[in-house]
């Protein structure tokens, strides 16, 4: 079974008509070190889509791609 806990919502980045939203957290999958995610999660949060997860060293170049690519 998939074992998780969300430590910090970051942000909500959509909400589709099906009642999920999709948000950034920092999350612990199966008690590992918590990484930046990106998915979509029911309102209780006890589901969730496929999503990507990221490093805060991921995540960092991340950001600054899109910087680079808003210039």
């Amino acid at each position: 079974m998939l074992k998780f806990v969300i430590y910090r919502r970051l942000a909500d980045l959509s909400r589709p008509n099906n009642g999920w939203t999709k948000e950034l957290n920092q999350v612990s999958w199966n008690d590992r070190e918590p990484v930046y995610d990106i998915r979509a999660w029911n309102a209780d949060h006890s589901k969730c889509g496929k999503g990507v997860t990221l490093t805060a060293g991921e995540l960092a170049a991340l950001r600054e791609a899109l910087l680079d690519w808003k210039s």
